[in-house]
This record gives C-alpha cells, sequence and structure tokens, in this order.
C-alpha cells in the first residue's frame, strides 16, 4: 500500500488527468457529477462521484475516458518533448526531463481501475439494456481486470514506455536520448 501511494504521489499529474478525463466524459454525456478529488493522499488517489449514467453506452464511455484521454495526451507530451533530445542547453534539457516525467505520469495512469469496472458492470449488467452494449462492455471489464492484475508487475509502467517511446519510435520520431 505504501509503494501505491509512494507511485500516486510520483506520478501525481497522471492521476488527476486521469480523474479529469472521468468528469469530462460526465460532461460529455450529460451525467451530473456529485464530488470530485483529482488528487489526495489516501487510497484510492483520486475519484470522481457521478450519478448512475442515463444508458450503458455513457457508462462505458465515463470508465474508458481515462484511457482514451491519457494515452493520448501522454503520446502527445512525449511527441512534444522530442524537438528538445540533444539540444546541448542545460535549461532545454532540463524541461525535456520534465516533459518526459509528466507524459510517463500521464500514460502510466490511462488504465480505468478496477472501480471503474465495477462501475461499468453495474449499469452495463442492468436489465433492459442493449445486449450489443454487453457485449461490448465484458471484455472492456475483463482488461480492466487484467490491467488491474498487471500493474502488480508494473504493467503500467511499461504501458507508458510503450506510449512515450514505442509509438514515437513506430513514427519514426525519437523521444529518448
Amino acid at each position: 500500500m505504501i509503494q501505491g501511494r509512494f507511485i500516486a504521489l510520483l506520478t501525481f499529474p497522471g492521476v488527476i488527468i486521469h480523474e479529469f478525463a472521468h468528469m469530462l466524459f460526465c460532461m460529455w454525456t450529460g451525467t451530473r457529477v456529485t464530488e470530485v478529488k483529482y488528487f489526495r493522499f489516501g487510497s484510492p488517489a483520486g475519484y470522481v462521484i457521478h450519478e448512475h449514467p442515463s444508458n450503458a453506452w455513457k457508462a462505458i464511455l465515463i470508465g474508458v475516458g481515462p484511457f482514451l484521454v491519457n494515452t493520448i495526451l501522454g503520446l502527445v507530451i512525449a511527441l512534444s518533448a522530442s524537438s528538445l533530445r540533444g539540444s546541448g542547453n542545460i535549461t532545454v534539457t532540463v524541461l525535456w526531463a520534465v516533459l518526459i516525467w509528466l507524459a510517463v505520469s500521464v500514460a502510466m495512469h490511462s488504465f480505468p481501475s478496477t472501480g471503474d469496472a465495477k462501475a461499468i458492470w453495474s449499469t452495463v449488467m442492468a436489465k433492459n439494456r442493449p445486449i450489443v452494449a454487453k457485449i461490448v462492455a465484458i471484455p472492456i471489464v475483463g482488461f480492466i481486470y487484467l490491467g488491474a492484475l498487471g500493474s502488480i508487475f508494473w504493467l503500467d509502467l511499461g504501458y507508458a514506455l510503450v506510449v512515450t517511446v514505442v509509438l514515437p519510435t513506430a513514427l519514426g520520431i525519437t523521444v529518448w536520448y
């Protein structure tokens, strides 16, 4: 538990963006939010409490919002850092390092939490929800739980490195020294 809190503190921008993404998707889907903590010292490190979404698709979007937002933002920040690489100027090098830390921090918090999975599940599996939404939600919820299990083995850091190193490299852009 102490390790998790330390990592959350070290990567706090990712926690904030993760919760902001939930908030953003709540706003976009018209789902009323009752409480938000973008970052706190505790478990969980942040949260968004909202009313039940009016339909299954909104629940799925709110749940996976951080995966989309954190992944894209982490990649964009890493790509932005690439232009600063190798300048030789100490100020620029420090800015590069800060951007890389920010990119990795944001990308590390891409995976939705098990709480997000439970919220998707409870809304989507309710009576009278479309079968297609259930078919879509089941693998998403499974993926979220696998991500939570994988975080024990630093899957979240591995994912962040894929977003900030592998994807830019695949695009022909060198981000890291």
